[in-house]
């Protein structure tokens, strides 16, 4: 495997991504949704201004479970099927290049890109924020930036997929787009229907909530936030009871499994498929 390929690919992947309309508006949304978010979150009681850091992040959770995952899925989706559909993937496997080389450079550039949308994002409101003399400690907000990348290479993963497993690029972003509705369907109102309907305990419910990598980035991010999951009620209470400190490990290990395990099955599609 050669690293300098991988490189150059990346490279064109993010400037590919970079000149992408969609991409860029799902940017300027997040950027412009951050500054407003950041302006009207209360600085004190009935007192408007720029909030404190750890008041910011609070409010951006919301914000990030909704534009992220649909901003990444969409350009995961479109990764391997629009190249193929335009015929330029057969011309670049062509070329004296591995097919690991060429999936892990378009991954690596698509990575890259959804870096810099994120500390755009999350970089001018924290620069409003510090000039504004923003109380509070910056680490949940610079915590909360980190877990928001680790769900964007989460959705990445799994666009990346849905990619592989496409033809056309319009079934491959119908198909992110559909997961992206059942991510976020299966958020807090889907999971309390599903709870009444099936009847689940307490910790079934736990279990089914960490299944949506949305609702593992919303936990942990609360937790480093309140460092207690209280907000969520019986769940919360009960995840802080029966594995207290561990929390933060297993909601690391479940956003790396989300991470990992679509990006293997994305490549092992892609390097058994004889139409790319």
């Amino acid at each position: 495997m050669n690293i300098t390929v991988i490189w150059t690919l990346a490279q064109k992947e993010l400037r590919d991504a970079l000149r992408n309309r969609w991409f860029l508006l799902y940017t300027a949304a997040f950027v412009g949704l951050s500054l407003a978010l950041s302006y009207m979150s209360l600085a004190g009681a009935g007192i408007a201004g720029f909030a404190g850091f750890g008041r910011t992040a609070a409010s951006l959770i919301n914000l990030v479970l909704l534009i992220i995952p649909l901003m990444a899925l969409t350009v995961g989706a479109q990764s391997l099927a629009h190249e193929q559909e335009q015929g330029t993937l057969a011309y670049l496997l062509a070329q004296p290049v591995t097919r690991v080389e060429v999936f892990a450079g378009k991954y690596l550039g698509l990575a890259m890109s959804l870096l810099a949308s994120v500390g755009l994002g999350f970089g001018i409101a924290g620069v409003v924020l510090a000039i504004s003399d923003g109380a509070g400690s910056p680490a949940a907000y610079v915590g909360l930036m980190g877990r928001t990348y680790l769900l964007s290479l989460a959705m990445l993963s799994v666009g990346v997929l849905v990619s592989a497993m496409s033809k056309r690029a319009g079934v491959a972003i119908g198909g992110g787009l559909f997961l992206w509705l059942a991510f976020v369907f299966l958020g807090d109102l889907g999971l309390m229907g599903t709870a009444l309907t099936m009847r689940l305990s307490v910790g079934q419910l736990l279990w089914l909530s960490l299944l949506n990598p949305l609702q593992v980035f919303k936990m942990a991010a609360i937790l480093d936030i309140n460092a207690t999951l209280d907000l969520l009620g019986p769940a919360g209470i009960y995840a802080m009871q029966e594995y207290g400190q561990r929390l933060r490990i297993i909601f690391l290990a479940l956003m790396a499994a989300w991470i990992v395990l679509p990006a293997l099955a994305a490549y092992a599609r892609f390097q058994r498929r004889g139409d790319f």
